[in-house]
């Protein structure tokens, strides 16, 4: 028996069975029990049997979708199922079978689309109505889908804990990296069947969804999965605790496991892309890495479909070997995130060098990110006190997701501030076309696009008092890194939750509504001038003075050609002999029309002209080369 193609938990045959598949090859005994119709008592109990590798398996008569079930291990612990499609109770509560057969799809001919025309949208499902369910985005889609917004990233979606008793979105407050059920959806957000709305609306609406899975940790509170099989090692530590066990004796059955969870998503959910979470937690230094299998797996479920599916992978490592193909070593991922391309706008318009910061906050590295992604390639970093990263400028910039704001650079912060809370609203502007007009895929934050104004905090909902006291004190101490006084916002405070929420209404008010409008025309620019489609590094020329804090960008795609002039100081600045090339202007960001102190630029540029850019405002031309 291999374990290739086990799927563990509880699965729906033919004629009301029902099979239950369980990794556990420490356990002496293993059955389920099957609670009555009305959840009160055990019905039924009936033992699994063992089978090679260390699974257990059983094939059960008169198990409809719906049944509640627990897993009974060596005649003593009572626990839920660790790969559970479904945790209606939470995390400490029964499981519950699950018929994924019977939800009527509506999207069989999405084509999903090329990751280079990606446009991101991240959001976190808890805050960003004030119903916070799957269901309650979907009349909002239409207008994420007019501003140019065409994936959808969710925050995880994986059941983490809660207020079991409580009700409404309140109840449960987490950023969903606590989850501790990867295959369960959360209860309080939908469950299943919103889920599977939510995709199919989206894909109605040509936008794909992408999904945040984690594979790094599980969270603290309903973490059961020792109970059952060494999903840990004590070989490596996280900031989580033990690392999950992807290269110790019996990794193979946690291998197993998160396969079959990347393919359940994108088969049971019609998921287009998964992004990973962390995986430089990922301790795997075995033969055939995980990182390497789930993306040959997901591969060769892609070729089967007809359609694409994508990883896009986050590591802090600077890597190559992310991107590689396999025949190479590397992990052969479609995409990853670029936080170097975020610290350099958000240091140059902020001016912060706290913490991480410190490595960065000149003009050079921004033009560095713009002509390679990564600005340590092999630098020394002075925050790592080490040479940092290696070279991917040979890799095509549609590998990496840029973005100026993401959940955890604002929520990570103590006060939760956004960009719209620390910068000028011309600012707000230029970091809007730095991320939208760059070579890479475009991420926005959920309110970024109207600069909420709504802080994004962290907050969890855990009911163990002493595990809340952690998670204060360790805030404390990350904090304590960027030299910030005071005390952060009691994450377990139902406020800081509330505080979080969206407010959504605001975008068609005022300043608001001129960023909107701006976001939704830098998208249109995007798509309609070939060279801001162009990611061949080669189509690129940088120009940057260190000084006056100006860069200059010609793209290139055929015969066509675009300059993008940006001022990143707070004064104006004059570029010289700006373009060897003619061209007609498409936009500055200081135009009265976008609500800008006034324009300096000209409608048509001259050969070797000089621009003068009012302060932290940007132009862009269309070029007659």
């Amino acid at each position: 028996m291999s374990s290739i193609g086990i799927q563990v938990g509880a699965i729906p045959l033919a004629h009301s069975q029902c099979r239950f598949t369980v990794w556990a090859p420490f356990l002496q005994s293993l059955s389920v029990q099957l609670w009555d119709p009305r959840g009160q008592d055990v019905d039924r109990e009936i033992p699994l049997q063992p089978r090679p590798l260390g699974y257990w398996e059983a094939v059960v008569d008169a198990v409809p979708p719906g049944t509640l079930y627990t897993f009974r291990l060596n005649q003593d612990l009572v626990r839920p199922d660790p790969a559970a499609r479904y945790q209606p109770e939470g995390v400490h509560g029964r499981s519950q079978v699950i018929d994924h057969r019977t939800y009527p799809w509506q999207d069989h001919a999405w084509p999903n689309i090329p990751l280079e025309s990606y446009i991101c949208y991240e959001l976190h499902v808890g805050t960003f109505t004030p119903e916070g369910t799957f269901e309650a985005i979907i009349p909002r889609l239409a207008d994420l889908a007019d501003l140019g917004i065409n994936a959808l990233e969710i925050m995880p979606v994986s059941q983490f804990p809660g207020d079991e008793k409580a009700q409404g979105p309140q109840a449960y407050r987490n950023w969903g990296y606590d989850g501790v059920y990867p295959y369960a959806v959360q209860n309080s957000y939908g469950g299943v069947e919103g889920l599977k709305r939510l995709v199919d609306a989206c894909h109605r609406q040509g936008i794909a969804v992408i999904l945040d899975v984690v594979y790094n940790h599980f969270g603290p509170e309903g973490n059961y999965m020792a109970d059952f099989a060494p999903y840990f090692t004590e070989r490596y530590k996280t900031p989580w605790g033990g690392a999950i066990n992807f290269d110790d004796a019996y990794s193979n059955g946690v291998h197993q496991y998160f396969l079959e969870n990347a393919l359940y998503w994108l088969r049971e959910f019609h998921i287009d892309a998964l992004r990973l979470d962390a995986i430089h937690a990922i301790y795997d230094f075995g033969a055939q890495p995980f990182l390497a299998r789930v993306a040959a797996a997901v591969e060769t479920f892609a070729q089967s479909q007809g359609r694409p599916y994508y990883l896009i992978a986050e590591s802090d490592l600077n890597d190559s070997k992310v991107l590689r193909p396999r025949t190479q070593g590397g992990f052969q991922m479609d995409a990853q995130w670029c936080d170097d391309f975020h610290h350099c706008v958000h240091t140059l318009l902020t001016g912060e060098t706290q913490g991480y910061y410190q490595d960065f906050g000149r003009m050079d590295q921004l033009a560095q990110a713009w002509q390679s992604s990564f600005v340590y390639s092999g630098q020394y970093s002075p925050v790592r006190k080490r040479y940092h990263g290696n070279d991917v400028s040979d890799r095509p910039a549609s590998q990496f997701v840029i973005y100026a704001q993401n959940h955890d650079q604002i929520g990570n912060r103590m006060l939760g501030e956004r960009l719209s809370h620390i910068v000028s609203f011309e600012a707000l502007k230029l970091a809007a076309a730095s991320v939208l007009l760059a070579p890479g895929i475009p991420m926005l934050f959920m309110g970024e696009e109207y600069g909420e104004e709504a802080p994004f905090f962290y907050f969890v909902s855990h009911a163990d008092p002493a595990l809340v006291q952690a998670v204060r004190e360790g805030r404390q101490q990350e904090f304590a890194a960027f030299h910030r006084a005071g005390e952060p916002p009691d994450a377990a405070a139902p406020d800081t939750f509330t505080r979080s929420l969206l407010r959504w209404d605001t975008r068609t008010q005022g300043h608001h509504q001129v960023l909107l409008n701006y976001h939704r025309h830098l998208i249109g620019l995007r798509r309609s001038l070939s060279p801001l489609q162009n990611f061949d590094r080669d189509a690129l020329e940088v120009r940057f003075d260190e000084e006056h804090r100006w860069l200059s960008v010609h793209r290139f795609h055929g015969q066509d050609a675009v300059l993008l002039a940006m001022n990143w100081n707070s004064t104006p600045v004059t570029i010289p002999q700006v373009s060897r090339f003619p061209g007609q202007k498409h936009l500055d960001s200081a135009d009265p029309a976008w609500k800008g102190p006034g324009s300096q630029l000209p409608e048509c540029l001259s050969p070797g002209a000089a621009l003068s850019l009012q302060p932290h405002s940007v132009g862009l031309y269309l070029l007659q080369p």
